[in-house]
């Protein structure tokens, strides 16, 4: 019975300290990855902007377009259960577009700046986050477990197979 005392004091003072050093973290972080896509500037830009066909290549469960937001694509991204309100701010086709995270409401939010630029075989495509993470659980979670680049990533991997099919 001493033990599962001793289990749970250990299980808060390693929340405390997970807790406090999330609260000496900045809310603010920016992280960006560059990645060249076999694909001419105009042919990325039309795959990123197209949101409907997001569930065929990116790891989401689910995509639910919303009514545009001035004009730009706004949707709701279920990533295994978690629903991303998002949509589109800036849209310069072919070279930039400027995703939000359209919530309050969830433990992070932020942009992200999609740069598109004409390569050798392709295009490079350069994706900026600027993040915000609220919850300071998470914010230590998103900084030491996650890694800020792990969304990105993803989203590259994904695209690069996507791309890569005939």
């Amino acid at each position: 019975m001493r033990w599962m005392l001793y289990a749970g004091l250990v299980l808060v003072t390693i929340a405390a300290i997970v807790a406090v050093a999330g609260a000496m973290l900045p809310k603010q972080h920016t992280a960006s990855r560059t990645a060249r896509v076999a694909l001419p500037p105009e042919a990325l830009y039309a795959v990123l902007a197209d949101v409907s066909h997001y569930p065929s290549w990116r790891d989401l469960k689910s995509l639910e377009r919303l009514p545009d937001k001035n004009g730009m694509p706004a949707w709701i991204e279920d990533t295994n259960g978690m629903k991303i309100p998002m949509r589109f701010e800036r849209m310069e086709p072919p070279s930039l577009l400027v995703g939000r995270i359209d919530s309050a409401e969830l433990a992070f939010g932020g942009t992200w700046t999609y740069r598109i630029a004409a390569a050798p075989g392709g295009s490079d495509l350069t994706i900026t986050e600027d993040g915000e993470v609220y919850n300071v659980i998470f914010r230590f979670m998103s900084r030491f477990v996650f890694g800020y680049h792990a969304t990105m990533d993803g989203f590259l991997r994904s695209l690069q197979a996507r791309v890569a099919r005939p």
